[in-house]
């Protein structure tokens, strides 16, 4: 009797210990799903972290992606060409900044391409440049590609252009005279109103592609006004009507030739060392007047003076 009233104790505890047991198996098996959900949903955050700076760095991406989940057929993608030099020197003003064009050498003259140059001459100039007047290498850059690509369309030493630029403005596209001369070139705009036109206006000359492009076609005309470099420079200073130019003409020349050394591969100081100015000679004494030795000397004398004013 007692063996079988123990035997029911011990069932009872064994059902007893049953709903503790599956409780501890669902509460484990509960935890694990929450744990695998909490995975998921990290992948999936980074997954979408991954498609949204994709969406950025490439629009396009998005675009396509909307038009699937329309049920649409994506845009197809179309070839960009480059447009001829002719068209884009057209309107420079509106062109971006930063833009460097690089002219395929098999459409280029022989002329062309003397104007032109090579990269490396070009990289010289630009390196050159931007240390002696202390510009930003990109800036630069597109300055010197643009006089570049100018210089070709109006057939125009390039060097001298970049000459002109570097003593009128030290490569400051903002710079203003008292006088009213804008930008790289130092261009009177409310002078020259006709170059502009074509350019958006007076209110592009501080703009530089615009700037450089008026302030070459102007010192083109002045040289074949002038019928030499160096009479274009005296008219582009606005000294033409004067005995001198208080050596602006010679100040651009020597720039220029410092250019031509630079795109040549020679070594040129990036900080010219100053003029030496000869002393002046000391005046002769004056001589003293001679004392005159007879009256008529003496008569003489005084009316040489009387007639000087003395």
């Amino acid at each position: 009797m007692n063996n079988r009233f123990n035997g029911l104790l011990d069932s009872a505890r064994l059902w007893a210990c049953q709903p503790a047991a599956w409780i501890s198996t669902q509460s484990i098996s509960a935890r694990g799903l929450m744990t695998a959900a909490q995975s998921m949903l990290s992948l999936l955050g980074i997954a979408a972290l991954v498609m949204a700076c994709a969406m950025v760095a490439r629009p396009e991406l998005a675009t396509d992606l909307a038009h699937a989940l329309r049920g649409e057929q994506p845009v197809p993608k179309q070839v960009v060409v480059a447009p001829p030099l002719s068209e884009l020197m057209e309107a420079p003003a509106v062109r971006p900044a930063g833009l460097v064009i690089a002219t395929a050498e098999a459409q280029l003259t022989a002329e062309e391409k003397d104007l032109v140059g090579s990269k490396k001459q070009q990289d010289a100039v630009t390196n050159w440049l931007s240390k002696r007047y202390r510009v930003a290498g990109d800036a630069t850059n597109m300055l010197v590609s643009t006089a570049y690509l100018t210089a070709q369309e109006i057939k125009l030493d390039p060097l001298l252009i970049l000459a002109v630029m570097a003593i009128e403005s030290g490569l400051n596209p903002f710079a203003e005279s008292p006088m009213g001369a804008q930008g790289l070139m130092q261009v009177m705009s409310k002078v020259h109103t006709d170059k502009f036109q074509d350019l958006g206006g007076v209110q592009a000359a501080l703009n530089p592609v615009a700037n450089i492009r008026v302030g070459a076609l102007i010192l083109r005309d002045y040289v074949a006004k002038g019928g030499s470099v160096e009479a274009g420079l005296k008219f582009y200073v606005g000294a033409a009507a004067f005995e001198t130019d208080d050596g602006y003409g010679s100040r651009v020349l020597a720039e220029y030739s410092r250019l031509k050394q630079v795109s040549a591969g020679k070594k040129v100081p990036y900080i010219t060392p100053p003029q030496q100015v000869a002393a002046a000679p000391a005046p002769a004494p004056a001589k003293a007047k001679e004392a005159p030795t007879t009256v008529a000397q003496a008569d003489k004398q005084i009316s040489a003076d009387q007639l000087a004013g003395l």
